[in-house]
């Protein structure tokens, strides 16, 4: 205890100490008086106090000094060797003072967590879902989404014909719905996945299925949105000649001149309102273009000798993600009012921003704004796999794609897919 500290709780004790012995000769000076002299005394009591105190006033500063005295020479423990009679409250090896000892916190060794990803329209495969029906909750997933849908959605998957199951309408619920078959098998086969999930993520639609799986959104009510989305981006698709292109943009390429160059093109065709834009930031120099068939056969033909290489069509028939989906807007919107969001288990990274949604009052809009905005899927990997050097990275598990996005994040980070597992 510092000098400085020993000297205030001395002051302290010696102002306490007085004031009682005050209190103590007044009551002492009452309680004297016999019972028939109180009138009298009381009259004359401000006066006798008044008389005594210049003589208090003496004795208490010898007394002080008495106190101040004993204080002082008062033992301080500071010279004892022995210590095994302290007694305290706490753990032997509790620490004493947070200046002295900080608490450490047990650190989680990133290998124990697990990361989730989900693809979006066009990966499916007819037959592709044959390997998760083995697992009785996937079956029963399927039969769910028939009810709701009406129709029978693990026909279509298993037997297609494939340019039925590409068909927006059928695609994107049975996109939805296989992802969410195949969880049964990590539920069953590796039910630890679940519980140590830090963060999932779902490339365009597959955003549906994340939020489904962070309970977020209901199973029945994901379907039920996954169904309007789908019917209706597939009329807005019928609206116009619309399609997607993946390219690859060397160092050389002008891409937003490319871009203008090719909505000019269908400008002069007498393409009202032509749209001709990134739809998707796949990964560094990969980009998706989407807009109507006029610009996009502009690209095709003209793009090489502009810097763009590995142009490749996919096989949609929507400009997704670009304003030519806005007929799509009004019905979705109406869908999401009847859903009620729940507080996500995990954190789920927006399609829209690129971050995870921090606050259930926003997932409603940024759905509706992701359908016909750019999905910055590079920027949602960058955020979830962003290490300093030497940190490992958390086991990730492509669920449903066939490879297909672990290919992409190989693209993106190479290490973190080294730790990337196919379901």
């Amino acid at each position: 205890m510092s000098t400085m500290i020993k000297q205030v709780i001395s002051n302290r004790i010696v102002l306490q100490l007085s004031s009682l012995y005050r209190f103590n000769r007044i009551n002492q000076f009452s309680n004297n008086i016999p019972n028939d002299q109180e009138d009298n005394v009381s009259n004359k009591r401000t006066t006798t106090i008044d008389e005594k105190t210049s003589q208090d006033e003496l004795n208490n500063t010898s007394e002080e000094k008495e106190l101040q005295r004993l204080l002082k020479e008062a033992a301080t423990y500071s010279d004892a060797k022995d210590t095994n009679w302290v007694t305290t409250p706490y753990p032997a090896n509790a620490p004493t003072s947070v200046e002295e000892d900080k608490i450490e916190v047990p650190k989680i060794d990133p290998r124990d967590r697990t990361i989730i990803l989900f693809p979006g329209q066009g990966i499916l495969k007819v037959g592709a879902v044959e390997k998760y029906l083995r697992y009785p909750g996937a079956k029963e997933i399927f039969e769910i989404a028939n009810e709701i849908l009406g129709y029978n959605l693990l026909k279509i998957c298993l037997k297609g014909p494939q340019e039925k199951l590409d068909q927006t309408r059928f695609n994107q619920p049975a996109t939805v719905v296989s992802s969410l078959a195949a969880l049964e098998k990590i539920r069953e086969d590796r039910p630890k996945v679940f519980e140590n999930c830090a963060g999932v993520a779902g490339y365009s639609v597959g955003e549906l299925s994340a939020l489904i799986f962070s309970g977020a959104i209901s199973v029945e009510d994901g379907i039920r949105l996954v169904a309007v989305r789908g019917n209706m981006m597939q009329v807005a698709s019928d609206k116009s000649r619309q399609g997607m292109l993946s390219v690859y943009c060397s160092p050389t390429a002008k891409l937003s001149k490319i871009l203008q160059d090719a909505v000019s093109w269908a400008v002069d065709l007498g393409v009202p309102d032509p749209v001709c834009r990134i739809s998707v930031f796949l990964y560094t120099q990969s980009k998706i273009i989407a807009g109507n068939e006029e610009a996009l056969q502009y690209i095709e033909k003209n793009g090489q000798a502009m810097g763009l290489t590995k142009i490749k069509r996919l096989p949609v028939s929507g400009a997704f993600h670009t304003p030519l989906m806005e007929p799509a807007l009004k019905k979705f919107y109406e869908a999401l009012g009847s859903v009620t969001i729940e507080e996500p288990r995990t954190e789920v990274y927006s399609n829209y921003t690129g971050l995870p949604y921090r606050h259930l009052r926003t997932i409603k809009a940024l759905l509706l704004k992701q359908i016909v905005s750019p999905v910055r899927w590079e920027q949602c990997m960058q955020r979830i796999y962003n290490r300093s050097e030497g940190q490992l990275f958390p086991r990730t598990f492509d669920v449903c794609s066939g490879g297909r996005m672990r290919a992409i994040l190989k693209l993106i980070n190479s290490k973190a897919a080294n730790s990337c597992i196919v379901i």
